[in-house]
């Protein structure tokens, strides 16, 4: 990543260290970076901000082309013309990602492929080359396609389809100009019990045997009660969740607080990472 401009897909089940190499890159590296996601969970969780705040893209699908084709008339679609138009990007904005050398987007299973190209425009538009991908920032994307999967609308679907295979990332026309190194991660470090992380495998994999359902099974307490300690229940609803959480909550010694978030300033220059010493 520090030595070349490649685009990186870096991927690995649960637990083999892609999010403690997201840190540790962003620790170390000499280059101007900012970390995206799909969602704000998953931003938080990254510590970045999300996709569609950062570059300042309407919700609905894009269009990689300058005018809407017909069938897209009418919907909630955008394209180059109507983004750089409707939703321009201040002078700030603009100096932000002029600015950047990389892009960390953390669980790109999630990313659409338009929303990428339309990532693309808003890098080229802003930094003035046209003909490299991303302006001529490298891009690193982290994340497990056996994760969430990107959604889409029928009707967004029957639009989209014309330009891409899928809607999963990888078939970005952003991407199928430059290409990308694919690096796969294939050390699980979160567990250290090598019939657990067996067990999980199978599941990831649908190849579940009557041994690893018995072993789990081995495990279960439908007495315990759900309040106790060290108690894990998994429900099919956030409501009940949700109940449980509170419950525990309300057991819990002390006063409760509660705090309202404010804003002094809105200053998109926070969004980037600068390396150490640079002005």
């Amino acid at each position: 990543m520090n030595s070349t401009g490649r685009h990186v897909f870096l991927t690995g089940k649960a637990g083999t260290g892609k999010t403690t190499f997201l840190h540790a890159l962003a620790a170390s590296t000499h280059k101007r970076f900012i970390i995206l996601a799909p969602t704000g969970i998953a931003a938080l969780n990254a510590k970045g901000v999300t996709i569609h705040s950062q570059f300042l893209l309407p919700f609905g699908a894009f269009v990689p082309e300058r005018t809407l084709p017909p069938e897209a008339q009418g919907g909630a679609f955008t394209d180059r013309h109507t983004l750089a138009s409707r939703h321009p990007l201040n002078a700030v904005r603009r100096q932000v990602l002029r600015e950047v050398d990389l892009l960390i987007i953390d669980e790109v299973s999630m990313l659409r492929a338009d929303l990428l190209d339309a990532i693309d425009y808003r890098m080229r538009a802003a930094k003035g080359v046209q003909h490299k991908s991303f302006g001529g920032a490298q891009v690193l994307l982290i994340g497990d396609l056996y994760q969430l999967p990107p959604v889409v609308k029928d009707a967004e679907w029957q639009v989209m389809k014309r330009w891409y295979k899928s809607a999963h990332f990888f078939e970005a026309r952003a991407l199928a100009q430059d290409g990308y190194a694919h690096i796969e991660l294939d050390k699980i470090f979160r567990q250290q019990d090598g019939d657990f992380i067996s067990i999980l495998n199978n599941f990831r994999n649908n190849t579940v045997t009557g041994e690893d359902v018995r072993a789990l099974n081995a495990h279960y307490r439908p007495d315990a009660s759900q309040s106790a300690e060290g108690v894990i229940t998994l429900t099919t609803h956030n409501a009940k969740a949700d109940a449980i959480n509170q419950e525990a909550l309300a057991k819990l010694p002390g006063e409760l607080f509660g705090f309202n978030a404010g804003c002094k300033a809105n200053s998109p220059r926070a969004c980037i990472h600068f390396p150490r010493g640079w002005n």
